[in-house]
């Protein structure tokens, strides 16, 4: 019961609409900007790189943006990676079934990879859900835009959300010292936690693609990776009781999420509107993200479908129905990847009480 409570109970504010609106602006401005060129082929690179504002939210101008530019340049060097994942098949020959293994592989790596590059950095928030969402969302695009040009507005909108980041600095009453943050420094325990952090989200999230992969083919429902990325939620807290109450979030959320974007969708949106909605989910998500994670999964859902509607449009239903099924496979395999060490402690111990009391 407690943690039923503590799954509904929304904590303090603390001027979430500040990160809020940057990390909106840095979303609708550029999506807008590619509406207007009728360019909404590449809006998937502008959608990741805007994720650069989600990082440093509560730092001062220069810690931000210090810790944004880490961030945003290991996404753009995700995007590449993916890119050239998604011309894999075309380069070498490969069958459908192939590439769709080779990308479940490489997403596994990306989620272990980045999960230790962001402890190295010591950016917040933690772990590569970002990343492997960006990496796979991108590999899987069927038919991908010039690599240069994607890039470049990946570029571009990493450089909008980092001029963002640090944007309230004309105003006098808003400057904070740009005082550079100390060099990291980083102690052998800290290492050792990286590292394990990252095998976690190697296991979580190769397991949950695995698992969704084969699924999927017998099934016939597809993108695997929303199981990647829900599995690797539940792996963020600092208790067992925290990280499953995330991964039941997130089922619950999403449910949620799918009724907003169904009713979304019944409007039959203009490509501006869109744009104006996602940007709306980003503010909500962004509001809500650090004190109530259900209730950000409510805007965090639409958002992410939008934006693949975007680029690869496809029957809403499908992707409903896809989403909802994903997200389970991947918070069940997140939730055991999280209980399996504490099962085997006790299965540990009570075959060392059994064999002391024979």
């Amino acid at each position: 019961m407690k943690m039923l409570a503590e799954m509904f109970s929304i904590g303090p504010g603390n001027k979430d609409h500040h990160p809020a609106l940057r990390c909106a602006v840095g979303v609708f401005v550029p999506l807008t900007t590619l509406v207007l060129l009728g360019r909404l082929d590449v809006a998937i690179f502008a959608s990741f790189g805007a994720f650069t504002g989600i990082y440093g939210r509560g730092e001062p101008h220069a810690a931000r943006f210090v810790l944004q530019l880490r961030a945003g340049l290991l996404m753009l060097l995700v995007m590449f990676l993916a890119a050239l994942a998604a011309r894999m098949d075309s380069a070498f020959g490969l069958d459908a079934a192939t590439h769709t293994w080779l990308l479940v592989l490489a997403t596994t790596l990306v989620a272990g990879g980045c999960s230790v590059a962001i402890s190295w950095l010591r950016l917040r928030p933690g772990g590569s859900l970002f990343h492997i969402f960006a990496f796979a969302a991108i590999a899987s695009i069927p038919h991908q835009p010039p690599l240069w040009e994607g890039m470049l507005v990946a570029v571009l909108t990493t450089v909008l959300c980092l001029l963002i980041g640090f944007s309230s600095r004309v105003l006098p009453s808003h400057r904070t010292p740009w005082t550079w943050p100390p060099r990291i420094r980083r102690t052998g325990a800290e290492k050792r936690a990286a590292w394990l952090e990252g095998f976690g989200y190697l296991v979580a999230a190769g397991l949950a693609g695995s698992l969704a992969t084969w699924a999927g083919q017998q099934l016939g429902f597809g993108h695997n990776y929303w199981a990647m990325v829900a599995a690797v939620v539940p792996l963020v807290g600092h208790t067992t009781r925290h990280r499953v109450r995330r991964g039941v979030q997130r089922i619950v959320g999403t449910v949620l999420g799918l009724l907003l974007l169904a009713a979304v969708l019944l409007l039959g949106l203009q490509p501006w509107q869109t744009v104006l909605v996602m940007a709306l989910c980003q503010f909500g998500a962004e509001m809500f993200i650090i004190r109530q994670y259900l209730l950000a999964q409510v805007f965090v859902t639409p958002l992410a479908l939008i934006s693949t509607l975007l680029v690869v449009p496809a029957s809403p239903r499908m992707l409903l129905r896809d989403r909802i099924i994903e997200t389970v496979i991947g918070a069940a395999v997140g939730i055991a990847v999280v209980l399996a060490p504490g099962v085997w402690r006790r299965l540990r111990s009570a075959a060392g009480q059994r064999t002391t009391a024979a």
